[in-house]
């Protein structure tokens, strides 16, 4: 069974920072892309939006309204992926979900999935 757990969610002030982690643990052969998405508060039809993605190749990318602010980063050893948020608006108020997709064997067999996370709150408010 593969678990994702997710840390670092909290209440801040706006321009504070908070650096979010997502560790992957189980069975896993390997990782691929590996991403955040958050999903505003009182807005629970709306999908999740690509808060900021890595590729196995490091290649990162962003939403337009994050950029220059949060960064994505990966350390493929202890399998988590980290999201440093600085500056923080109100605007980034949200539940923050990592996605991971990762290869896994399964009774022998290979299959590559994607997974997410539990949910971080993270709010940004005076």
């Amino acid at each position: 069974q593969v678990q994702l757990v997710e840390s670092g969610g909290g209440l801040v002030q706006p321009g504070g920072s908070l650096r979010l982690s997502c560790a992957a643990s189980g069975s896993i052969f390997s990782i691929n892309s590996m991403g955040w998405y958050r999903q505003a508060p009182g807005a629970p039809g709306k999908e999740r939006e690509l808060v900021a993605n890595i590729t196995s190749g490091n290649i990162e990318n962003y939403l337009d309204s994050v950029k220059d602010r949060f960064t994505i980063s990966r350390d493929n050893a202890k399998r988590t992926v980290y999201l440093q948020m600085n500056n923080l608006k109100p605007e980034d108020t949200a539940v923050y979900y990592c996605k991971l997709s990762l290869g896994v064997y399964t009774g022998g067999t290979y299959s590559r999935n994607d997974y997410w996370g539990q949910g971080t709150q993270v709010t940004v408010s005076s």
